[in-house]
């Protein structure tokens, strides 16, 4: 039977669709489209509608045990613990089979993140210093949004070394390291001793089913699903639920060598953090209404140190602190970088956005405030963005051939 011209169409637009989602900018455009969206619905008058959506109440109850939050903590608190499950398991990966198994690979990217981290943090605490209800703030410009990163770079194509996409992709997840530290060891409410001791017993149970080769998922999520409720519960946050169940997913079946449970699992869950997860939870995050505002909103000390840390701060520590690794020769730059494509990177590292919104929920979500600080998190990670790409496009890749280097063949 003939297919109509309806169902060509239709076709069409699926394999557009589905060549789009596999190009490597894809995840970023969308985040950057849900940002967008969250902007214009907040600035008109479906802002009441936005606004309730998000505060609208979810429990879950089963018996005298109860979880009542408002739809967007769910968003913050459960559904980023599975991306932090999701960058679990690349660590996990990075560690056992990737590029952070040799130390040679790790000195010059993590001495870069450590810079990307220290420099924005002293700007932020520097620009705030004495300024009321602000210093909590102080870890939200040593943030690197992976994905926006990824997919601006993405976008330049050939343009771009593939070394430096390596050295920004562990880079990104060193600094993912730092983030989960400063989370458990900075931003946690008051200790729920009797919920931390369930969280405590989840631990020798997951460790005894990777040390007897449990490669079966469904026992590890029963697991999970109780060490996240427990660390809720308990006052650590609880997206460290999803870091903490990675460690424990066997890397490895010792019995097929071949299957790996935890590239198996990162694999099946890339779709769903890439273009579901990040870009629902920029959606409830980044909704700034810009008629709520106080005047001073825009010099703010938090909006500033926010916007001068993601901006200056990150470009200043990656790249000084690449640039010093090399000089003291503890670390070498691989032969198709120059230090112009690691200050490149280092703009582009500062794009905080996603981990830097959540970091932000975490320091002010629940205070009175008169600023906001997604403000500067949007403005700097803007910013960075376009002096990134601008760069690195401007730069080039070196061994990357013109049009006018590739001869035609010779005709017999």
């Amino acid at each position: 039977m003939a297919k109509t011209g309806v169902e060509n169409v239709l076709e069409e637009i699926v394999s557009d669709v589905q060549s789009f989602l596999k190009r490597d900018a894809s995840a970023g455009i969308i985040l950057m489209g849900a940002t967008l969206l969250a902007l214009i619905i907040a600035n008109t008058p479906l802002n009441g509608v936005y606004k309730d959506f998000l505060d609208m109440k979810v429990t879950v109850a089963a018996g005298s045990f109860e979880i009542d939050k408002a739809l967007l903590l769910w968003i913050n608190d459960g559904l980023m613990a599975v991306f932090f499950f999701h960058v679990g398991l690349e660590l996990k990966r990075a560690v056992c089979e990737g590029g952070l198994s040799d130390p040679k690979n790790i000195v010059l990217p993590a001495a870069g993140a450590v810079g990307g981290m220290i420099i924005p943090v002293a700007i932020y605490l520097a620009l705030t210093f004495g300024a009321e209800n602000a210093m909590e703030g102080w870890a939200i410009p040593a943030a690197t949004d992976i994905a926006f990163a990824l997919g601006i770079m993405a976008l330049l194509g050939s343009r771009v070394p593939a070394s430096l996409k390596i050295f920004l992709v562990t880079l990104a997840i060193i600094d993912d390291i730092g983030a989960i530290v400063i989370i458990a060891l900075f931003y946690t409410d008051n200790i729920s001793l009797s919920a931390l001791i369930v969280a405590a017993v989840c631990l020798p149970v997951l460790f005894w089913m990777n040390r007897r080769n449990v490669t079966d998922i469904p026992p590890y999520v029963l697991i999970g699903l109780v060490l996240w409720a427990a660390m809720l519960k308990s006052g650590v946050h609880a997206t460290l639920a999803g870091v903490v169940l990675a460690a424990f997913i066997p890397m490895r079946d010792k019995k097929d060598t071949e299957y790996s449970p935890v590239i198996h699992l990162e694999h099946s869950l890339n779709s769903s953090v890439s273009f579901v997860i990040l870009p629902l939870f920029a959606f409830a995050n980044a909704g700034i209404n810009f008629s709520e505002m106080e005047a001073d909103a825009l010099t703010h000390p938090v909006t500033l140190g926010v916007f001068f840390g993601l901006v200056i701060g990150k470009q200043l520590g990656v790249f000084l602190f690449s640039w010093l690794s090399v000089k003291m020769k503890f670390a070498n730059l691989p032969e198709d970088l120059s230090f112009r494509h690691i200050y490149g990177c280092a703009l582009l590292c500062g794009v905080g956005f996603t981990m830097s919104l959540f970091i932000g929920s975490l320091a002010f979500g629940g205070s009175e405030k008169a600023f906001d600080e997604r403000l500067g998190i949007l403005a700097g990670s803007l910013v960075s963005g376009l002096l990134g790409y601008l760069a690195l496009r401007f730069i080039g890749n070196p061994n990357q051939k013109s049009a006018k280097d590739v001869q035609p063949p010779v005709e017999p």
